[in-house]
């Protein structure tokens, strides 16, 4: 039956004692189970936040004349931010729920500066997705192109995509995928060049790069010290330990950030302008982001940060000491992936495996990884990681049909199988089971039934001959991407 809403109040200790109970099967990120989505700084910072948020829990930065401490709030969170990025004193921009509409604004910014016919983005593949979301609504073609044997963009690959229609230029520090800086000061080079806007998606890594290089290790240059970069987005919701969704997107001057802003000046409501893609914007988000930079402070950014690195080579020594899978890439910062070496080892069984100890796996393709991002909560957790990495590894060796059942079967399928958009449409039947009238949260019947498609239905009844077909058919791709690397 379709839940309602109650007829009468529910008092609040037994509504809160509800919530609390919906929370068991959540992922424990406090014990440092979880690799992505949560960034937790201890208990005392948490509180602080909640504090800070609940203070500003009602107001609307929708208008900054109604409500000025949000407008000041959000003003010195960009400036802060600005001033730790290194940006000259022109630079301005605005707070946003997240990495994905900083990505969004910075990609609309571009497209309504250039004023072309057929908007193209040139990024490289290893770009964030986000980008190609921006390029869906937005009505811009995104031009990946092929990136090095070290996983960085390839700035000749590139320029070879620039065109008339191009609108900007995208790079990463770090990209997500294997966690390297791609070479910011080259792409910037290009960008003057040919006269063009050059964004860095620094969402992940904005907040801990910076105290990486204070800390006297060596970073490659990716901010607003290299001219041409033009603009910057920066998530305080990750390594900035803010509370959720709370991004900057910081640009050099306001020739781009005015291109960002939307107005409508005959709504017969009135005169409306917004900065960014939501009209209400909370103020809670912002309160609480303003007291995440005042509550850590650059002395606990860099004592988290130093936390964070110890607990990533730490990570990276013992999955080195694990046969059979290997870091890919050399990562620049706190996060990193690792593929498997040898045939037998089935990567998303591994994963299984490990979600069946308790912890979070992130699985990623091309290549089939699976990928952490290391925070200072995990310092105490890495060894019991590796070990049961290790026992992973060799049950999965033991065990190689585990590679035809359950989520490794999925994703070695949807990983491998060359018809995208096959892919795609099995993927929206899950979408639509998950957020039709039923809202499933436990997909365990997926493939099984008459309108799950053909995709879906082959993963259930053919998964073990299917999967093998799949195999042979990307070792022949692997090849040809050595080669065509080389």
């Amino acid at each position: 039956m379709r839940p309602r809403i109650p007829e009468k109040a529910r008092e609040k200790d037994d509504l809160l004692k509800t919530l609390a109970g919906y929370r068991e099967g959540d992922a424990k990120f406090r014990d440092g189970r979880t690799w992505s989505l949560v960034y937790f700084a201890g208990d005392e910072l948490s509180d602080t936040l909640k504090q800070a948020h609940n203070l500003f829990f009602s107001e609307n930065a929708l208008n900054p004349m109604a409500f000025k401490s949000l407008k000041r709030m959000e003003h010195e969170v960009v400036a802060m931010s600005a001033s730790m990025l290194h940006a000259p004193d022109s630079a301005c921009g605005t707070m946003t729920t997240g990495g994905t509409e900083s990505i969004l604004m910075a990609v609309k910014a571009y497209r309504d500066r250039a004023k072309k016919a057929r908007p193209e983005l040139v990024a490289p593949e290893t770009a964030h997705v986000a980008f190609e979301k921006a390029a869906h609504y937005f009505g811009v073609k995104l031009r990946k192109a092929p990136i090095g044997r070290d996983f960085r963009a390839d700035v000749g690959e590139m320029r070879r995509l620039i065109n008339r229609n191009t609108i900007g230029l995208v790079g990463s520090a770090p990209q997500y995928p294997q966690g390297v800086i791609d070479p910011i000061e080259e792409l910037a080079a290009l960008a003057q060049q040919k006269k063009l806007p050059l964004h860095v998606d620094a969402c992940i890594g904005g907040f801990v790069l910076p105290w990486i290089e204070r800390l006297g290790h060596d970073v490659p240059r990716w901010d607003f010290r290299v001219p041409g970069v033009t603009t910057i987005s920066a998530d305080l919701h990750k390594y900035g330990y803010a509370a959720k969704g709370a991004s900057v997107l910081v640009h050099r001057d306001m020739s781009t950030l005015r291109h960002q802003f939307f107005v409508s000046t005959d709504w017969s409501g009135g005169i409306y302008a917004s900065p960014t893609m939501p009209g209400t914007r909370s103020g809670g988000a912002i309160a609480a982001a303003w007291a995440a930079l005042h509550a850590m402070g650059e002395e606990g950014y860099l004592r988290h940060t130093e936390l964070a690195l110890r607990a990533t080579k730490a990570l990276r020594s013992g999955i080195d000491g694990v046969s059979g899978v290997e870091v890919l890439g050399s990562p620049d910062a706190t996060l990193l992936s690792y593929a498997a070496t040898d045939a037998d080892v089935g990567l998303y069984a591994v994963g299984d495996r490990l979600e069946d100890r308790g912890w979070s796996v992130d699985r990623q393709q091309h290549p089939a990884s699976l990928h952490c991002t290391v925070t200072s909560n995990h310092l105490d957790i890495i060894d019991d990681y590796v070990r049961d990495l290790a026992q992973a590894v060799a049950h999965v060796r033991r065990h190689p049909e585990e590679k035809s059942r359950g989520n490794a079967a999925m994703y070695g399928m949807m990983a491998k199988l060359p018809m995208r958009g096959m892919v795609k449409q099995g993927v929206l039947k899950v979408m639509e089971q998950m957020y039709g009238p039923d809202g499933a949260s436990d997909l365990s019947g997926v493939g099984k039934g008459e309108g799950d498609g053909p995709l879906l239905q082959a993963m259930s009844k053919y998964g073990d001959k299917a999967l093998v077909a799949l195999d042979a058919l990307d070792a022949w791709k692997q090849r040809l991407s050595r080669k065509r690397r080389r």
